[in-house]
């Protein structure tokens, strides 16, 4: 729609100023008179040259490969062009001398080829920028939607992920026959219903997430002892920024995954604090266990593919051990 009105804007451009001003550069007084029919034969042709390379747009039948074609159209318009450098001379000049009967002849043919070099230029000129303006404009819908599509399979792949690692916890509760088991369920209830209500959408509230990473931390905590110890400190300064789902599960999700203990004591600490510029997360535990050499971190790599797309250039994220604590910070700009 806004390519179409652009177009109407340059055609209306085109036909109502420029044509007219080139052709006020013509004798149109004397000609108009003298020769009526050459006058409105040309202004015709030039009208008409200009729609044929507008309907034809020549950068695109090139751009097909169309070779033939844009050959075939510039022999016949250029043909047509040459034919009417031989328009008859009106009956009153036929007596005129030759040297003068020259001097009219060329002074035709030289305004009949400026006009068709005039529409010529300016129409594949238009033509081509508009051509690769559709050109850029496509190729960015389709980064667009790769992205896009990008984005769902890394969150597609985060929930299993999460899922997976939940049920074993729930799993644990059931075999150790905890009377914290009941409780577990409901919390990982929520969860499931939080996941799948917001599993369409690119952006939440924050107060959303948080209340979600608050269930998930309870629920991990039904399934530890007195040698973990876990403090998580959660803060948004507004409810009105805006954050992807599932951002902080797969930092927040690693700490319990490798920093507890069921008889060694540990902890494991949590800080989130949005504001409306920035997010920052950061997560310390100490290392229980160690991921296998062959796995390769999916839960890490997708998130850090995920901030790619969502934050190219705007985010910082820092992960690494330092004297047996595993640390991971997070820093995302997130103003508009």
């Amino acid at each position: 729609m806004k390519r179409n009105r652009i177009t109407l804007y340059i055609d209306l451009l085109f036909c109502l100023v420029i044509i007219p001003l080139a052709i006020m550069l013509l004798p149109v007084d004397r000609w108009i008179v003298n020769n009526t029919a050459f006058l409105i034969t040309l202004v015709a042709y030039v009208y008409m040259l200009y729609f044929i390379y507008r309907l034809a747009c020549i950068p695109k039948l090139f751009m097909q490969k169309k070779y033939m074609k844009v050959f075939l159209l510039l022999l016949i318009l250029t043909s047509i062009t040459e034919l009417l450098t031989h328009f008859p001379i009106p009956t009153e000049h036929i007596g005129d001398d030759v040297e003068k009967m020259t001097a009219r002849m060329n002074i035709r043919r030289h305004t009949i080829w400026f006009f068709f070099l005039i529409v010529t230029g300016f129409s594949l000129a238009i033509e081509l920028t508009f051509e690769l303006f559709k050109q850029i404009i496509s190729k960015q819908e389709l980064e667009a939607e790769k992205n896009k599509a990008e984005l769902s399979l890394y969150k597609a792949q985060i929930n299993p992920h999460f899922l997976f690692n939940t049920l074993n916890t729930l799993y644990a509760l059931v075999l150790s026959g905890s009377d914290k088991t009941e409780s577990a369920f409901v919390k990982f209830s929520g969860i499931l219903r939080y996941m799948y209500s917001q599993n369409e959408s690119e952006l939440i509230p924050a107060e959303n997430e948080l209340d979600y990473i608050r269930q998930y931390v309870d629920l991990q905590k039904l399934r530890l002892n007195q040698h973990t110890k876990v403090s998580l400190s959660v803060c948004a300064s507004s409810s009105k920024v805006l954050i992807p789902p599932m951002i902080f599960i797969t930092f927040v999700e690693n700490a319990f995954k490798y920093g507890t203990s069921s008889d060694t004591d540990c902890k494991i600490n949590i800080c989130i604090n949005i504001n409306e510029d920035k997010l920052l997360l950061e997560t310390e535990n100490d290392i229980m266990r160690r991921p296998e050499k062959r796995a390769n971190g999916i839960g890490i790599l997708n998130c850090r593919k995920r901030l790619d797309l969502l934050y190219p250039g705007k985010y910082e994220l820092y992960n690494g051990e330092d004297n047996g604590i595993y640390r991971v910070k997070l820093i995302i700009d997130i103003k508009k």
